[in-house]
């Protein structure tokens, strides 16, 4: 459990991330505001932002959120110190060069430059195989491909996401046996192909030098009557390529034995709530073929520092902690919403006070000296493959919510100090699963079909996540 933070902005829509302009343009109108809280939003917008623009090595952007970061927080008697001397230190170091040029943004983490992508020139049908030509050789490392299931309307998407671009603006590829296959730029630097269907297709593909092979067995994947194992099946074994087979992921289920953790509507224990979603979890991932590990297997109480440390002896690629979150009865209401918190030295004393919450379980090993030094010694790449991880999970878990219900509320990606995550060698997130102090959040919690639906969206984030790291 947590006290909430004021809500950011949301990273993300159904389709993606929101432009960074957009996110940007609403941050300078809440800072026009005389209003504390508008300024507070603004001051974690810019802070997010920034982290984005590390990742994505975006210097005209780190450039406006520091300056961003540094006047909101003036204003919120934040001291913003170090980001003020980064600001001036980038000043300095930028001030003879001249200004970018427009549509050449290179991303440094990546090597990706638009002018030496590859192009497409045709596409074609051999048999039940689409084949997708390119005006040069491409690989299997510009490919990502993940699946979207739309329970509503009984629609499957299975979609490409190649690092080319386009010769022609975006058209359709007719196939008689398949509803509707369509083309088109997602970015500049990525080619977007959707195959949609009313019922799940069997598909894989190859590279094939300057060609992409799609083979849609359109017979489809066979329905089963039992439920659980119909919805096993759903997920698309190509998906489950060899290059992942060797990932192991530990799920921590937050709380347990004598911590209870938060206790919400009707009495709804979150140590319950967020060990079935994490047994959910567990059940999806071993399908698709990755080692799962689990810090504890039934009701028992681990220590904070063991959750870690376990995570590292097992050499874990990733951990993710599973928890829910709470606010007091007279909030109750109006406080609802899906959250990713990834470790970081905050100075913000809200973010610790928030954290506190979490870390109050077990602090028998710790003080505040030993966390803060603890914190300070952070590995910058572990933190900026955190914020990925979370904003992964995030889009996850939200892309398939979204598509069941009209009034999930995204609560964002944000950094914190959380005890849980430190000592973690890997990529490391906790996720907060919904406020079980909310009434009708906290029904849906309890219920077997949105806990599949969450961990199936964690399951989803995770795929991408390594996809494209």
């Amino acid at each position: 459990m947590i006290k909430p933070f004021l809500l950011l902005l949301s990273f993300f829509i159904a389709s993606g991330l929101f432009a960074n302009s957009e996110i940007l343009k609403r941050a300078q109108k809440q800072m026009q505001s005389g209003s504390t809280s508008e300024i507070f939003r603004a001051y974690n917008d810019y802070k997010s932002l920034y982290l984005h623009s590390m990742v994505e090595d975006d210097y005209e952007l780190k450039t406006e959120c520091l300056d961003g970061i540094v006047k909101s927080g003036n204003r919120l008697s934040i001291d913003v110190s170090k980001y003020e001397a980064e600001l001036k230190s980038l000043s300095k170091t930028n001030y003879n060069k001249p200004e970018p040029k427009a549509n050449k943004k290179t991303k440094h983490i990546e090597e990706i430059h638009v002018e030496t992508l590859a192009k497409l020139k045709s596409t074609s049908w051999r048999g039940e195989t689409l084949l997708i030509d390119f005006d040069k050789s491409i690989s299997g490392e510009q490919i990502n491909y993940f699946t979207l299931h739309d329970n509503r309307k009984s629609k499957y998407r299975y979609v490409f996401d190649i690092k080319t671009t386009m010769l022609t603006s975006s058209h359709n590829i007719n196939k008689n046996s398949v509803a509707n296959i369509k083309i088109a730029q997602f970015n500049p630097t990525t080619l977007r192909l959707v195959i949609e269907n009313n019922s799940p297709l069997k598909i894989t593909y190859n590279v094939n030098n300057s060609a992409l092979e799609i083979a849609l067995n359109t017979e489809g994947v066979t329905v089963i009557a039992e439920k659980k194992v119909q919805e096993k099946n759903i997920y698309d074994k190509s998906i489950q390529s060899t290059k992942y087979n060797n990932k192991t992921i530990v799920i921590d289920p937050g709380h347990g034995g004598t911590d209870p953790g938060a206790i919400g509507h009707k009495g709804y224990r979150e140590k319950i709530i967020v060990f079935n979603i994490s047994k959910e979890l567990e059940n999806i991932l071993r399908v698709r073929g990755y080692k799962v590990l689990m810090t504890r297997k039934d009701d028992t109480f681990v220590k904070l520092s063991k959750r870690t440390e376990f995570a590292n002896d097992k050499k874990a690629d990733i951990f993710v902690s599973i928890h829910a979150n709470a606010v007091p009865a007279a909030n109750a209401q109006n406080v609802h919403g899906i959250e990713c918190y990834f470790l970081s030295p905050s100075r913000s004393e809200r973010a610790k006070k928030a954290a506190a919450q979490e870390n109050s379980a077990d602090m028998s090993d710790m003080n505040m000296y030993g966390k803060d030094s603890y914190l300070n010694l952070l590995n910058h790449h572990n933190i900026l493959a955190s914020n990925k991880l979370a904003i992964d999970l995030q889009r996850g878990m939200l892309g398939l919510l979204n598509q069941k219900y009209s009034d999930v509320k995204d609560g964002g990606v944000r950094e914190g100090p959380f005890w849980v995550l430190v000592g973690a060698q890997m990529p490391s997130v906790l996720v907060e699963v919904g406020f079980i102090s909310h009434p009708k959040e906290a029904e849906r919690l309890v219920s077997n079909d949105y806990i599949k639906l969450i961990a199936r969206g964690l399951a989803d984030g995770i795929e991408r996540y390594f996809t494209n790291n």
